[in-house]
């Protein structure tokens, strides 16, 4: 099978030397042609970890129009600051590139519409990296709420918290308007619009955690409202239990989901409270504990499917709608925004 000829663009986002890793992880798929290094020419807030250049020891550094103009490069993966990601995707959307951009699309929705209407006119595969799309549990949420497994939905309740990155990370978040829902609660949108659709409004409440500067958003909480459901948001980078504490709980007319943590990677199953009411959907009444095997590595799942999206095995899970709605959601519940 032929391999995709892939291309890094940026070190710099948060999610890039995972994304890195997972690329030099799969050699059967991808064939990682050069990655740009974008240390000296980013100008937007940025997470830069001491240690960074370490996870690309092995790079074949490239520069940017050598990316661009790579002959028969099949895709990128677009790894820049957030608010340059879609500056520069558009770049590779005009050289009819398919691309994985990670999250969240920048601070200019019109800006984000027309690359993700530029992608569809082109026909080209365009991959969003909210992580997590490729979690077994999620997807089990998703088939549930669409299926009323738990009836209808009444709540979700769900975070982001976390307690890592020190003050460079606050620092850092203090320079987004909107705060920790912008960098870190567009993952839980993405679920949440992917199962329950578009809500009729959001309501923001950016709060700075005890001890912070009052311009440092990271205490945040967002509401989305649906005809008779209502979702509660929540993300703080304050919070001791770290990133193990973050949690879901969907309560429905028939029955509740929950758990905790959202994601492990340790070989260790993740378990998945179902309580309900009645027998449904071929599930007896009363209490579940389902397990769900997780792949070590988050990012997999996605990468695959974008490999399998360009060879033509398969159609993109999530449309171009869909990713719209999900930022325009995002920002909506950073208070940047009006439904």
């Amino acid at each position: 099978m032929k391999k995709i000829k892939i291309a890094q663009i940026g070190i710099t986002h948060e999610h890039a030397p995972g994304k890195y890793a997972t690329l030099k992880n799969m050699p059967e798929t991808y064939e990682l042609v050069g990655v740009y290094n974008d240390m000296d020419t980013y100008s937007t807030p940025a997470y830069i970890p001491p240690s960074l250049l370490n996870a690309y020891k092995d790079a074949n550094w490239m520069s940017l129009d050598e990316i661009l103009n790579y002959p028969d490069l099949d895709a990128v993966a677009v790894e820049v600051p957030n608010n340059e990601l879609v500056p520069i995707a558009m770049r590779c959307m005009e050289r009819g590139l398919a691309m994985h951009m990670d999250k969240p699309a920048g601070e200019d929705l019109a800006l984000y519409k027309q690359l993700l209407d530029g992608c569809q006119a082109k026909k080209l595969p365009f991959q969003m990296g909210y992580m997590f799309r490729g979690n077994p549990a999620f997807q089990f949420c998703i088939k549930a709420i669409r299926e009323k497994l738990i009836g209808d939905v009444v709540e979700i309740l769900t975070d982001m918290n976390h307690n890592y990155g020190g003050e460079p990370y606050q620092e850092y978040i203090g320079k987004f308007p909107g705060g920790i829902m912008y960098n870190l609660g567009c993952h839980l949108i993405d679920f949440i619009v992917a199962a329950m659709g578009r809500p009729e409004s959001a309501a923001s409440f950016m709060k700075s955690a005890p001890g912070c500067a009052s311009n440092i958003f990271n205490n945040c909480t967002a509401v989305l409202e649906y005809p008779t459901a209502h979702v509660i948001l929540r993300s703080c980078s304050k919070v001791a239990s770290c990133t193990p504490g973050r949690s879901m709980i969907i309560a429905g007319t028939k029955g509740t989901i929950q758990f905790s943590p959202l994601e492990r990677f340790d070989n260790v199953p993740l378990e998945v409270s179902l309580m309900l009411k009645e027998a449904r959907n071929g599930y007896p009444a009363g209490s579940h504990t389902l397990r769900f095997p997780m792949d070590s590595d988050r990012y997999r799942p996605q990468l695959k499917e974008l490999a399998e999206v360009i060879r033509g095995e398969r159609k993109q899970t999530y449309s171009y709608e869909h990713d719209y709605i999900v930022h325009e959601t995002t920002l909506a519940a950073c208070g940047l925004h009006n439904l």
